[in-house]
């Protein structure tokens, strides 16, 4: 386990910054293309630890790639629905959205599929796509991975929660066109992360699909809705962004994103918003977005349900703030690589800092971070949110810095850039 040790900045940053391809949209693009008849392109593709698992589960599924990593490119030659039949072994590392796309694309074809994942994963739920598939008449044993899943999906209605992680529904929309008898879902709690949803749907039209929905209570593919091969250039990561971001709001600095067009996918692309009512200058050019820091980092009280992702990095910049920061509406985070709220607020402590936690997030205090070793707890977000604090306050080490390997391996190398 790799520990590093982050140095200040010696001056703001006045930058424009490359930040790599959505995950979000490389793994919902990959189903779709694997789902399509025919051969489609997807330029600005992450290559990180979660799409490579992705990129292994559709392998095994039955495309063939060509992959260009110094291009930023892939090229997925697509089944048109007929997946590699099984015995079947898919492993999704340590991808909690390939454990949840590849389990329902699994029930698609002629099982039996295996699907397992890193031990971390395996302690994640996933009783939720399990019980969706099982009311849809497709044999899968296990609530947690590894699950063994018998295929044979053709469709029908199901209703399932909407308030545990918005991955389980996606999974199943993605999975949805082609479907002898069309596939309904419906939610029995309402939606978290909406934004994500709203990104499947675009993703899934893009390449195709004809959904219809109804304010993130129900979606419906009908029959005869499929996929259509095509090239697709997906958008820098907004999550991945919001560091950069966040860099230039609390040091004072400019950091400016390039390849963010006027209607951009991501929900996260909202983190500047909350930036912008903290007192950072914000502006949305035509193919950009830039944040600018004032010297001025007012207190907030915030819901960040939609942009949920960003939450560690506000937390990360909190202390610097002139009064409290309070983050609410993200209770559901408990359930994700870690407990996202506690391991924020257990780190902020370790640093010297008033934080608390509270059921549906946290609130911090303004103080000056003290040297600590940060745990990351083997969370790629911990990891790039506290790397900040690093930027403005010495002593700041990252215990097992690699873990950002999984979306974003190149991380510190571009964050020294800064």
């Amino acid at each position: 386990m790799s520990t590093r040790l982050m140095e200040p900045l010696g001056d703001p940053p006045d930058t424009a910054v490359a930040v790599p391809g959505s995950k979000s949209i490389t793994n919902r693009a990959l189903v779709c293309a694997l789902l399509a008849d025919g051969q489609s392109v997807l330029d600005g593709f992450l290559f990180s630890d979660d799409t490579e698992a992705m990129l292994d589960v559709v392998v095994a599924l039955g495309a063939s790639l060509e992959i260009d990593r110094p291009g930023a490119r892939v090229t997925v030659d697509g089944v048109g629905g007929a997946l590699t039949s099984g015995p079947v072994d898919l492993h999704a590392r340590l991808s909690g959205t390939t454990s949840r796309f590849a389990a329902p694309l699994a029930a698609r074809g002629e099982g039996p599929y295996r699907l397992d994942a890193a031990p971390p994963m395996r302690e994640r739920p996933m009783a939720a796509t399990a019980d969706a598939l099982r009311s849809l008449g497709v044999e899968v044993e296990g609530d947690y991975l590894p699950l063994t899943i018998g295929g044979g999906l053709a469709g029908g209605t199901v209703r399932l929660p909407g308030d545990v992680s918005s991955q389980f529904v996606s999974g199943l929309l993605l999975s949805g066109p082609g479907l002898t008898t069309g596939l309904r879902v419906e939610l029995t709690t309402p939606a978290v992360s909406r934004p994500y949803l709203d990104l499947t749907v675009a993703v899934m039209e893009a390449f195709g699909a004809e959904i219809r929905t109804a304010d993130h209570q129900w979606w419906e593919i009908p029959p005869g809705s499929y996929y259509q091969a095509r090239d697709y250039l997906i958008e820098p990561d907004a999550s991945t962004a919001s560091y950069f971001f966040a860099a230039a709001a609390f040091t004072g600095g400019r950091v400016r994103v390039e390849g963010v067009g006027s209607q951009p996918l991501q929900g996260d692309w909202g983190f500047v918003d909350v930036l912008a009512a903290m007192g950072a200058r914000v502006e949305r050019g035509a193919n950009h977005i830039e944040v600018t820091g004032t010297g001025r980092l007012d207190g907030i009280e915030v819901e960040m349900t939609d942009i949920s992702d960003t939450a560690q990095t506000l937390a990360a910049i909190a202390p610097f703030a002139s009064g409290p920061v309070r983050v609410t509406g993200i209770g559901f985070i408990r359930g994700k690589e870690t407990d996202r709220i506690a391991a924020v607020v257990t780190e902020l402590r370790r640093m010297g800092i008033d934080a608390a936690e509270e059921m549906d997030g946290f609130v911090v205090h303004p103080g000056r971070p003290q040297p600590a070793r940060i745990e990351t707890y083997d969370d790629h977000r911990m990891a790039m949110s506290f790397a900040l604090v690093g930027l403005r306050e010495p002593g700041i080490e990252i215990a097992d810095a690699d873990c950002v390997s999984k979306t974003f391996p190149e991380f510190f190398e571009v964050l020294a850039t800064l």
